[in-house]
């Protein structure tokens, strides 16, 4: 395990989040240092400790997005509800992803933890955020990439509207929270005061969609789904190889020049259907039969290998064996690490995509056990006593 400190050493996060959006953002904020504090339902814990795949028994979808936290339980009605207002006292930042007025109802929303914390940062994920008429509805991945539109722009003409392959409106709206926070401390840091930042996967799946929106907010054209090309730039398309697919992002006349010179066409390059970006886009179904009249030709790799060395953007679509075998990927990139958990044993999660430096990210400990910091937590920050956590534990507060 990596020993260096993060940029975000000495910040201490409350976790309140479970399953993916709000665990992707602190997962994050752990993996550039800060000391994250998972607190999870006393004998159940997040639910995403159950989801497959299991290694020896533990959820990897758990281990991976939880790694580098501090693990205790809590419940936060009583005696918990006190407790976490004075862990919250010590803290720089609480996030959590409850329905919006769940924590009020709770007593610990964010007017009554300003109150005792004015440096406080507040960040809320929700489905839909803490305004407007479907605040109070339940909000799910999925939700967000039907409602915010990405569904309707996703799959082929004749399909249906198609999600994503990962649960990509969880993961904008973690990003999204997680850059909401840095911003959200910079400015407590500048002036002294925390606030609070909403986040909704709605929201962020609609900030995602940068030219769709634009199509028909300028044209009044809705737009639909067309596969794997580009709205605005062609050959910008999946294409077939003897052995699979790859992809080539030729984004301006000249990249289309060499296109024509790899597959021995640069006749087409003066043709003039195709001699200009807005010919090409109009004529795509034209255009992409001949580009792929020579690419059924080769392999991946030959017409890969061949369009860099020309110039062009062009890479495979590459299997999931394939990406975690890849040399940059995950080898120069470290996208993949290993990391010893003591009860899954030696296992592989998926490292840091941020790379700084002078203070890198790196997975420094394995996710937590349910309630294995509660000693550390409540005895060295609130100065509890082993007999007092273990009445606490007793009565079901821990």
């Amino acid at each position: 395990m990596n020993e260096q400190k993060g940029a975000l050493s000495g910040l201490r996060i409350l976790d309140l989040t479970r399953v993916l959006a709000g665990p992707f953002c602190t997962m994050m904020l752990a993996d550039m240092g800060a000391e994250v504090i998972k607190i999870e339902e006393p004998g159940k814990g997040d639910d995403s400790r159950h989801f497959a795949p299991f290694q020896n028994g533990e959820s990897a979808y758990y281990m991976n997005l939880n790694r580098n936290k501090k693990g205790v339980t809590l419940n936060l009605k009583g005696k918990g509800r006190e407790l976490f207002l004075s862990l919250a006292e010590t803290a720089d930042v609480v996030v959590e992803n409850y329905r919006p007025g769940t924590m009020d109802k709770l007593g610990l929303g964010y007017e009554t933890l300003k109150a005792i914390n004015p440096r406080l940062v507040y960040a809320a994920i929700s489905g839909f955020g803490n305004t407007g008429p479907y605040r109070l509805r339940a909000g799910y991945d999925i939700i967000g990439q039907a409602m915010g539109g990405l569904m309707s722009t996703t799959g082929w003409p004749d399909g249906e509207p198609t999600r994503t392959g990962t649960a990509i409106g969880d993961v904008l709206g973690g990003l999204s929270v997680a850059i909401g926070v840095l911003a959200a401390l910079r400015h407590r840091d500048l002036t002294g005061e925390g606030q609070m930042v909403d986040v909704s996967l709605v929201d962020s799946v609609v900030a995602s969609l940068e030219i769709i929106t634009q199509i028909y907010l300028t044209e009044g054209r809705i737009p639909g789904r067309i596969g794997n090309r580009y709205e605005s730039v062609y050959p910008y398309d999946s294409f077939r190889a003897n052995d699979g697919s790859i992809v080539i992002g030729a984004g301006n006349d000249k990249l289309w020049h060499l296109v024509c010179s790899v597959i021995g066409r640069p006749d087409l390059a003066a043709d003039e259907r195709f001699d200009s970006n807005p010919k090409r886009v109009k004529r795509h179904a034209e255009v992409k039969p001949l580009v792929e009249a020579w690419t059924q030709l080769h392999s991946i790799d030959e017409i890969v290998e061949k369009m860099l060395a020309a110039g062009v953007p062009a890479a495979p679509i590459n299997t999931i064996d394939r990406l975690v075998k890849d040399p940059h990927i995950a080898v120069a990139r470290e996208m993949f690490v290993n990391v010893t958990h003591p009860k899954a044993g030696e296992t592989k999660l998926t490292g840091s995509h941020i790379k700084m430096s002078a203070t890198p990210s790196a997975i420094r400990t394995p996710s937590p056990e349910l309630g294995q910091h509660n000693g550390e937590v409540y005895g060295e920050i609130l100065g509890l006593s082993e007999k007092e956590i273990l009445a606490l534990r007793q009565e079901g507060v821990l």
